[in-house]
């Protein structure tokens, strides 16, 4: 079995989860802005610091990483993204779950959001299937509001987004 280092720690990638997604950026009056997705469902009501994403999702061995993270933002948001995909480090996230992600400059309107939805036995125990969006909000952040919503494990994707946006100031 292969192993690596990632974040300073060896990782066996057989056995590590993968997601992939897409950190979506704008400037707005000199300030950079990402958008980030709250996640749907009963577990996630009422929570906010912490709980934020950027748009992604698990993919398969095999699979295009930039493929399954353009998949997963317009599953998450109903919008395709388009632009120059500039690959950020991947992170690995307290559960153990690699993230992989590309920053994209753009403009998207979250009123226009459109998730796939789920079904879970809710509430538990009670029989009783219910469906819910997997994403039920969407929002642009400064930087500094991100960092205080965003998951703990994603926080390094702002601070990479920060640096790549300097050396791109036009955008």
């Amino acid at each position: 079995m292969a192993t690596s280092r990632l974040n300073g720690r060896p990782t066996t990638r057989a056995t590590s989860k993968r997601s992939a997604g897409i950190v979506l950026y704008r400037r707005v009056d000199d300030a950079l802005q990402v958008l980030l997705v709250h996640p749907g469902g009963p577990f996630w009501t009422g929570k906010d610091a912490g709980t934020w994403s950027i748009p992604k999702g698990e993919f398969a061995a095999g699979e295009n990483a930039l493929e399954a993270a353009r998949r997963e933002f317009r599953e998450e948001t109903g919008a395709a993204v388009q632009g120059e995909y500039l690959p950020l480090t991947p992170l690995r996230q307290p559960s153990g779950k690699v993230v992989h992600a590309w920053a994209v400059a753009g403009n998207w309107d979250p009123d226009r959001l459109r998730s796939n939805r789920f079904s879970i036995e809710w509430p538990r125990g009670s029989g009783h299937t219910r469906e819910f969006p997997e994403v039920d909000r969407a929002a642009w952040f400064t930087l500094a509001q991100a960092r205080s919503r965003i998951t703990r494990g994603q926080a390094g994707f702002l601070d990479e987004l920060a640096a790549v946006a300097e050396r791109r100031p036009s955008e």
